[in-house]
């Protein structure tokens, strides 16, 4: 076995299930790879915004398997912020210009880009070059060539990568899931799904910008809608017509307010979407040929509810999604569990959005879907 320091035992033996292999004098590759053997994966959070200060953050102080290691932001208030709140070492704090230098960094495993939808693909290649794992928030990028250029880069270096689909590791999405999967109330016949919240208040939010975001409602709110359909019929569309609307037009001058659409799937059922940044709506309805079940709030942080046709609640104990999300993309990367966000749903969605934004400048026009080939379903 190769000589190693007094230093680099320590180190290995402070990460728990390393240090046994040392001690047993098993080799680290026996079964085992360089991830499996740390009881907790380093997250780096990049760009600290209320996303990541309210939700990632407080998520990964109570996650299993993962663990905020360090910070990457353009504000050096927050550094200070940050490193004091969390105790991150100065070591693991990165801007925006030196951010690269992630690749020497062991206590980084994963990187979660949390920036503007325009900046995605930028930091998300940077990441998978510095060989660190990949979280996309949503929506994945601004157009499917970003989505193509993210995952060629992830596997060119043989990193994993996910999208911040929060709601796929859920419990509530996963028992609409089963009552599809299972027919409980036979065949699905109709989906309605509603994701909408009003995003007043400040008119110079990154979101209403069309060269950071990429779009409006469709992009922030929608892409929940389109995943819910879709995971609601439990196949994915084969075309879909679209239709938008504003009633601040000199408020929503550079996005999009209002946003409905109707996918049609391969099983006949059509499946209707709505999608605003004026007005609040939060709601799955999926009817069955013999019933028919709901989630309302559907979309939200939670805690959500939902029933059934049968009086019955639909109800699981509350927990952070943002920390199942990141807890079951870690146990993944550690295990090669389900990726159950990976990158091509992420392309499968933003293919979604690009054919919706096409049938609306074309007079509400239905564009075929080609997904076939993608595997994946919800």
């Amino acid at each position: 076995m190769k000589t190693i320091s007094r230093r680099v035992f320590h180190k290995k033996l402070s990460q728990g299930l390393a240090g046994t292999a040392l001690l047993s004098g098993m080799p680290l590759g026996f079964g085992m790879s360089k991830y499996s053997v740390k009881k907790k994966l380093g997250i780096a959070l990049v760009g600290l915004g209320s996303y990541s200060r309210g939700q990632l953050a407080p998520g990964l102080e109570k996650a299993e398997h993962c663990y905020l290691a360090g910070i990457v932001t353009g504000t050096p208030a927050k550094e200070k912020q940050w490193m004091k709140k969390y105790t991150i070492p100065k070591s693991n704090v990165y801007n925006y210009e030196n951010f690269d230098e992630i690749a020497h960094n062991d206590a980084i495993d994963i990187v979660y880009v949390v920036l503007p939808n325009s900046m995605h693909a930028e930091f998300c290649i940077r990441a998978a070059k510095a060989g660190k794992h990949v979280i996309c928030e949503k929506p994945m990028a601004v157009s499917v060539a970003e989505c193509d250029a993210i995952i060629e880069a992830c596997a060119t270096a043989g990193v994993k990568l996910s999208v911040g689909y929060r709601m796929q590791s859920d419990p509530y999405t996963n028992e609409i899931k089963r009552l599809v999967r299972e027919k409980t109330f036979g065949d699905v016949h109709y989906v309605s799904s509603d994701a909408a919240y009003i995003s007043r208040g400040n008119p110079n939010q990154w979101r209403l910008n069309r060269a950071l975001s990429g779009g409006g409602a469709l992009m922030n709110m929608g892409v929940y809608a389109i995943q819910s359909t879709i995971y609601g019929v439990g196949m994915n569309p084969i075309s879909v017509a679209a239709q938008e609307f504003s009633t601040m037009p000199e408020y929503y001058k550079d996005t999009d307010e209002t946003i409905t659409a109707q996918m049609q799937f391969p099983n006949g059922v059509v499946g209707n979407l709505f999608t605003s940044h004026n007005a609040n709506a939060n709601r799955l309805f999926v009817n069955f040929r013999k019933g028919w079940a709901e989630l309302n709030p559907c979309h939200s942080y939670g805690p959500l509810a939902g029933r059934t046709s049968e009086g019955k609640d639909i109800k699981f104990p509350h927990q952070s999604q943002q920390m199942r999300q990141m807890d079951d993309f870690t146990k993944h990367i550690k295990t090669g569990s389900i990726n159950f966000a990976p990158g091509e749903m992420g392309k499968r969605d933003m293919i979604i959005v690009e054919a919706i934004y096409k049938s609306i400048s074309e007079g509400g026009k239905t564009i075929p879907l080609d997904l076939g080939a993608m595997g994946i379903v919800s």
